[in-house]
């Protein structure tokens, strides 16, 4: 396992997909984050505002968005948001949120709309924003439609998958960075949704980030999933916006052994014929909802039951982390903790993510 973590050199040329590694040294001088980064209310609306609306944010798959009038609404960090097919064709993404009185136009979910109306005062918009309806305004001339149309953010597709941001900092790919390449040969447009599954537990969602970047923690909370793989062989890579975790199976794996944690807060890992990708949304500094979406190659030799049962097993691994997490959390808000080192074998990964995290919440970025 390397001792290092590459991380994204300053002044890296823009469109540029991956950079010559820029080495960050850890040792036994290298800290944990202090406990306020975790406990407070001003830092979640800094990481809400530098990192949560000015990042391309993972909303699931484009299949869920195929036909007109197909959308997905969803919370990023706070902030509402509705991804829709129009009657051109195109996806659109808006604020979910009325021009009149701010009320939600949908509920978070998947469905199909032929109109966009609002619940409160029944204002109605086309699936490309306008508005076509205000009842009791009197004549149509009496309020100039054309002024209240929603609120556009961006919305991309890559590779099947569909993501949105709210203020763009960047292009999709320069964000996705080392993933282009690293899932380059994978079969991603291929696969077909199976499940999704909504979890919330009650930590602050950079303890969850921390626990997932490392594998050091493996033998302690996932004894199972420990005799199966060689963890003598586990390796953490950390790289222009990606933390890639490998090992080999020791035993029957359900994994394919190599799991990936993208900037700033989405997962992805691989099965044999599949694989699963998840999101980590905070709802509050001390609340944490994961959206995972699971999806499998169409194979006549796997029968469904096969799929969701490595889905319920893959759920099993991960509600093992939500004690350990909470219980941290606990110990974060009582003061009782001082920023710890972390391990140059094992927490390179913690390491890139909370530097780029820093980077971001400084006050020159």
């Amino acid at each position: 396992m390397s001792k290092e973590a590459c991380i994204k050199p300053t002044g890296t040329p823009p469109g540029r997909t991956q950079s010559e590694p820029h080495l960050l040294n850890i040792d036994q001088h290298t800290r944990n984050l202090a406990p306020h980064y975790y406990v407070s209310p001003e830092v979640l609306m800094r990481e809400r505002q530098r990192v949560f609306w000015q990042t391309w944010q993972l909303i699931g798959p484009e299949s869920e968005l195929r036909t007109v009038g197909q959308y997905v609404a969803t919370n990023i960090a706070g902030a509402n948001v509705l991804v829709v097919r129009d009657d051109t064709g195109q996806l659109r993404c808006f604020r979910n949120v009325c021009r009149h009185r701010g009320a939600p136009l949908l509920d978070c979910g998947v469905g199909t709309v032929k109109r966009l109306r609002c619940p409160y005062h029944n204002w109605v918009y086309d699936l490309g924003g306008q508005l076509i309806s205000a009842p009791d305004f009197g004549e149509r001339g009496n309020l100039n439609f054309d002024d209240w149309p929603l609120l556009e953010i961006a919305v991309e597709a890559w590779r099947g998958l569909v993501f949105v941001c709210i203020e763009p900092k960047s292009t999709l790919l320069e964000q996705l960075g080392a993933t282009v390449e690293e899932m380059q040969d994978e079969p991603m447009e291929s696969v077909e949704l199976v499940a999704t599954e909504r979890l919330v537990f009650d930590a602050n969602w950079k303890i969850y980030t921390d626990n997932f970047v490392e594998g050091y923690h493996i033998a302690g909370i996932h004894p199972a999933f420990f005799q199966a793989i060689d963890f003598s062989k586990f390796e953490t890579k950390a790289h222009d916006g990606l933390v890639r975790m490998t090992a080999p199976a020791a035993d029957e794996l359900f994994y394919r052994g190599r799991w990936l944690w993208m900037w700033p807060n989405w997962t992805l890992s691989l099965y044999p014929k599949g694989f699963n990708t998840s999101r980590i949304n905070p709802l509050s500094e001390r609340r944490t909802e994961l959206l995972y979406h699971f999806y499998f190659t169409p194979d006549a030799r796997s029968s469904r039951g096969e799929q969701l049962d490595t889905v319920a097993r893959n759920m099993e691994v991960i509600r093992e982390d939500f004690a350990i997490c909470e219980q941290i959390q606990c110990n974060f808000d009582s003061n009782a903790y001082e920023p710890g080192p972390l391990s140059p074998r094992h927490e390179a990964g913690v390491a890139y993510f909370q530097n780029r995290l820093r980077e971001s919440l400084s006050e020159r970025s």
